[in-house]
């Protein structure tokens, strides 16, 4: 360890750490990610991580004060990192204008929730620090990169390249995204239908700049698993339904492939993840079992044992015990304002209170330290939370319609639709908690490597939640009434073509409306809970045999999600994988291409960014614009003639091949 390292891990440390000017560039930064992340979430069901991007803006920010250093830029994109990720809430909530129950997003509601649920990942992950940062060997993939960043931008000018790659990619597709989505002279993607047979079937190529970015991030064995996916769906199951049954009468072919995807193939995929999730969460329970174990260990120990070293101290007791006090009473009051408008009687509404509660608060712990130590084994990008999201649903649902059936809900008008409500009202609490959790350890593993003390490292993730959740609520209202999400568009003129995916939100209100209904096509999803047990052992074959591995939750998600959204995903993983070989080829030493990756890592993150906010923006065009009785595209100056013709695919096609040139040279520039 170098000297100036060194002096970053003593005990008697005198600079500035936990500072007001690194919280209020952490809040800043906190909403920009924050927002970014809703937008790309709703669109395509993935969320990236803001630490690497936050800890680069920090330092060159920062920089410009004399007394600024390692420790206070840690602290800055610990912030921003645990309110970008808390923003994966909505994967879940948006059910709630799915069903109907809501005509708008609740803003203290939503607020609530998500700074509550939040909190609580923090919470539950400080007794698991000592066994599974300080004396584990997981690799925690994103928390390492971030540390080696932190520390070449203290040594360096690195942090000023790096913020030029990040605004660099940003300003790029920001443009791109304007002249798509707010002039409307460049399209978004080009589909191609052909016939199989008497069926048909389609290849769509997507153009955004953003899911490029998502698809360099994920990598190419995930890339390669969605792909996977995309043939299962649409060179098998789509074109054997549209052969196999006949489409209603006046349907076009394209409308028939399009209607067997989303009610039969989709929910093969569903079944497909929730095979993948369960046996993901299967074969890390002894690992996580004996992490827990270790850590209530180390909380039992006396303060001798511990330690008293700075690096050793988390939050007391009392502030732990104090905040959980809070957070309780914040979760019983928002459930008690949730319950209260059904009218049932008190003894009934406050049954719903208390079990939501404890259920929410319970299964949380639980999962909080199964997505710690997946974080720590597999990265944070990489966790499969959209599976822990689907059993959080199904046992909410189950415990909720026990309850109903004993009240006799089920028996009122819109029962079915209120017990929905409570089980997705429920699970969105318990996959705050999941998202911060898996975020907080790959935070506290930076914090380890590069001497940060972990109570102010705890303080700043639970300011982070509470910003951070102050921003979702507006930008998904800005979000819902400029696009709308599949099912529940605001205005009845509107093309569900263009509405935000929502993916897993979309699949989760679909689950426990089946399980309410007894109307879920379980089929289909047995279909996928077959597929699913082939890939794992397909996945368990090629892992202990070879170099390779297809990962089952990765090809369900490539099942499930639309292919105009993967193709563009696959692009960028490929991308992403051929200029690694190209790296390597150089004979470049490890640290020269490490330097390089970290430019593509950035440029990547600027593209998502960039993409994400422009798209925030004109959903707040669209938004004044429809309100005072203007058109949803406001700033469109193509013609109807322009815009169903081939030009703007041709020209979108121009400007995304451009973007991928762009990207790999910032890769390979010397």
């Amino acid at each position: 360890m170098k000297k100036n390292e060194s002096e970053f891990m003593k005990h008697e440390l005198t600079l500035p750490e936990l500072t007001m000017r690194g919280m209020l560039l952490g809040a800043i930064l906190t909403v920009i990610f924050t927002a970014s992340n809703v937008y790309l979430g709703l669109k395509v069901g993935l969320t990236f991580s803001s630490a690497i991007p936050a800890a680069v803006i920090s330092m060159a920010v920062l920089r410009m004060c004399k007394d600024a250093n390692i420790l206070e830029n840690n602290m800055v994109q610990t912030q921003a990192s645990a309110a970008g990720t808390l923003s994966a809430i909505i994967f879940v909530i948006p059910g709630m204008l799915m069903i109907g129950y809501w005509q708008n997003f609740e803003f203290w509601q939503v607020l609530i929730v998500s700074a509550c649920g939040g909190c609580l990942g923090v919470l539950f992950t400080i007794p698991l620090r000592r066994a599974m940062v300080v004396h584990s060997d997981l690799p925690y993939p994103e928390g390492v990169a971030a540390a080696e960043i932190l520390r070449a931008g203290s040594q360096s000018d690195k942090s000023i390249g790096g913020l030029k790659e990040i605004m660099s990619g940003s300003i790029l597709a920001s443009i791109v995204s304007f002249l798509t989505n707010g002039l409307y002279v460049l399209a978004g993607g080009l589909s191609m239908w052909f016939p199989i047979g008497k069926g048909m079937t389609q290849f769509p190529i997507g153009y955004s700049t953003a899911l490029v970015g998502a698809g360099y991030l994920v990598g190419i064995t995930s890339g390669l698993a969605m792909l996977a996916g995309i043939l299962i769906a649409w060179a098998g199951f789509v074109p054997y339904y549209t052969i196999t049954e006949v489409p209603l009468d006046g349907q076009s072919m394209q409308d028939f492939a399009q209607m067997m995807y989303s009610q039969r193939v989709r929910l093969v995929g569903a079944g497909a993840m929730g095979v993948a999730a369960v046996w993901t969460l299967i074969s890390l329970a002894k690992p996580v079992i004996e992490g827990v174990k270790e850590s209530l260990a180390a909380v039992r120990s006396s303060q001798a044992e511990q330690g008293k070293h700075r690096m050793d101290i988390d939050m007391s007791v009392k502030s732990v015990g104090l905040v959980f006090l809070i957070v309780t009473i914040g979760l019983l009051c928002v459930f008690y304002s949730f319950v209260s408008p059904a009218g049932l009687p008190m003894t009934q509404t406050l049954t719903f209170v208390v079990v939501g509660v404890v259920l929410a608060v319970m299964m949380g712990f639980f999962v909080a330290a199964a997505c710690a130590y997946m974080a720590g084994l597999i990265g944070t990008s990489s966790s499969p939370l959209s599976g822990i999201g689907i059993l959080a649903i199904i046992i909410s649902s189950l415990v909720i319609f026990a309850l109903c059936t004993s009240f006799g809900i089920f028996d009122l008008p819109n029962g079915e639709k209120f017990a929905t409500a409570i089980a997705i009202f429920t699970t969105s609490i318990i996959f705050a908690i999941a998202c911060i959790s898996n975020d907080n350890m790959q935070d506290l593993k930076t914090g380890f490597l590069v001497g940060a003390t972990p109570w102010r490292q705890q303080v700043a993730l639970l300011l982070g939640c509470v910003v951070g959740a102050f921003v979702i609520a507006p930008v998904l209202n800005l979000l819902y009434e400029a696009y709308g999400f599949p099912g529940a568009l605001p205005r009845p003129d509107m093309n569900p073509d263009t509405a935000l995916s929502a993916p897993q939100a979309a699949l989760m209100t679909t689950i426990a409306q089946g399980i309410f209904s007894a109307q879920l096509e379980w089929k289909y999803i047995y279909i996928g809970i077959a597929l699913g047990v082939v890939l794992v052992i397909v996945n368990l074959l090629l892992t202990k045999n070879t170099k390779y591995a297809l990962p089952p939750l990765a090809v369900g998600m490539g099942i499930y999600l639309p292919p105009s959204i993967q193709t563009p995903l696959i692009i960028g993983a490929a991308m992403g994988y051929f200029l690694d070989k190209s790296l390597h080829n150089r004979n470049l030493n490890e640290e020269a291409i490490e330097d390089h990756k970290r430019r593509g890592t950035l440029f990547a993150s600027g593209l998502i960014v960039g993409e994400s906010i422009m798209g925030v923006l004109l959903a707040a065009v669209i938004v004044v614009s429809v309100s005072n009785g203007g058109s949803d595209a406001p700033l469109s100056i193509a013609s109807e003639e322009f815009t169903s013709g081939a030009m703007p695919e041709i020209l979108g096609f121009i400007a995304f091949a451009a973007i991928l040139c762009i990207f790999c040279k910032f890769v390979l520039k010397r």
